[in-house]
């Protein structure tokens, strides 16, 4: 990469952290984004309150994805950085500037690339969550998948900075490589009164006391890292406290995780059944409502051997490394599920950040990742171009429409 290009991605990526936005109003984040891709004469559509896509096409051939996301988080900044957020109570402790910023920074590297096929330069809303989604439940993600604007696409690919790896070093998994999320709320509606007269009150202090601890035993002993939790993060009367009054009400909410789809299906049917049998025992009821769930990320081995080169090229074999499994949320899942990808772990450590991780308030990232990340991007999306020319989709192949939603029972609602 140029000098003057990093130079002036670096401007783009300081204005960005400073003028965080969180997910579905990114609306100066769009505008400065659409400002700059209009600049390289790419053609923007808006799609999903904030989001844009991109679409750069030279003749017929492979239609590839580049995806990042745009939303900071509620989080107040607390780095000491020059070019610290300016917005109170919110800053960009995700990365999601430097994601944003290496997009497109593959767009100034594609832009006079000779190729053949359409490159689409995808930043989408609300990567952390479905607060102030326009469809209730769905991240950004999901909702722009079911658009089906991106239909037809070949393959897809991600990256996200890593603030504990170092810079030049690359994380990758094959396969299922972040887990399935579902944060849930749980109430348990009983009967209150004096805690003098127990005959007629049913406790659901008591219930609740009993289903964490049996919850909590539903995963079992875990490796380190895990591979499965349940986490109850939060539990609440739903009275004014009291020494001598049983509420009537008590709210639980956690999240369960899991690597594999089908280990997580299997747990959500566990956690029903201790519900059903703790009704049963005390007479309560129990409602179970899964607030929001994020599939496990598939990671293709045929683009992984497919951009191989193009990895060992960039970084060096010796730092391309298989990464651990992370219980960690990634809603580039959802574009993984409907259209072949690889989604890697970039590293972005500072000199002085030796173990704050993503989200805290104090988290720190190298600039020096950005030329990194931008071409492996836009040579990644090269290689898929050149390599999967005049290729044709299977019959059948579930993931070549872009529109196929995974699976949604685990969200039903328990009653």
């Amino acid at each position: 990469m140029e000098d003057d290009l990093f130079k002036k991605l670096v401007m783009i990526r300081r204005q960005l952290h400073q003028n965080p936005e969180l997910g579905f109003v990114e609306f100066k984040t769009a505008a400065l984004l659409q400002s700059e891709l209009e600049a390289l004469q790419i053609p923007v559509e808006r799609i999903v309150s904030t989001g844009l896509i991109g679409t750069l096409k030279k003749g017929a051939g492979p239609v590839i994805v580049l995806r990042a996301d745009m939303d900071a988080l509620p989080v107040q900044e607390d780095t000491g950085l020059s070019f610290s957020s300016l917005t109170d109570g919110c800053m960009h402790a995700c990365g999601h500037d430097l994601h944003m910023t290496m997009l497109l920074g593959a767009a100034h590297l594609l832009k006079n690339a000779a190729f053949e096929g359409t490159v689409h330069f995808v930043f989408q809303p609300s990567e952390e969550g479905s607060l102030r989604s326009p469809e209730k439940g769905k991240s950004g993600g999901q909702v722009l998948m079911e658009t089906g604007a991106l239909a037809g696409a070949d393959a897809v690919l991600g990256l996200h900075v890593h603030p504990l790896l170092p810079v030049g070093q690359l994380g990758y998994r094959i396969g299922e490589s972040f887990a399935n999320v579902g944060n849930f709320y749980i109430r348990i509606d009983g009967k209150g009164g004096h805690p003098g007269a127990m005959k007629h009150v049913i406790d659901p202090v008591v219930v609740a006391g009993r289903l964490i601890t049996e919850a909590r035993a539903i995963v079992g002993p875990q490796p380190d890292p895990p591979t499965e939790v349940l986490a109850i993060t939060h539990v609440e009367t739903l009275a004014k406290p009291s020494f001598n009054v049983i509420p009537s009400s008590v709210l639980l909410q956690g999240s369960l995780r899991a690597l594999h789809m089908e280990v997580y299906k299997g747990l959500v049917k566990k956690l029903q059944g201790i519900l059903s049998n703790l009704e049963r025992e005390f007479g309560c009821q129990i409602t179970l409502e899964f607030t929001a769930y994020y599939p496990s990320l598939l990671n293709d081995k045929g683009l992984f051997d497919m951009l191989l080169p193009v990895k060992e090229k960039i970084f060096g074999k010796d730092h391309v490394i298989e990464s651990q499994p992370y219980l960690i949320g990634e809603d580039f899942a959802y574009y993984s599920r409907s259209i072949p990808g690889q989604f890697y772990f970039l590293g972005a450590k500072t000199a002085e950040n030796d173990s704050f991780f993503l989200h805290h308030p104090q988290v720190t990232f190298n600039e020096d990742c950005i030329p990194y990340g931008a071409e492996l991007l836009a040579s990644g999306a090269l290689q898929l171009e050149k390599s999967m020319a005049g290729r044709q989709k299977p019959e059948g192949d579930q993931r070549s429409s872009g529109t196929r939603r995974p699976d949604r029972d685990v969200l039903a609602k328990r009653k």
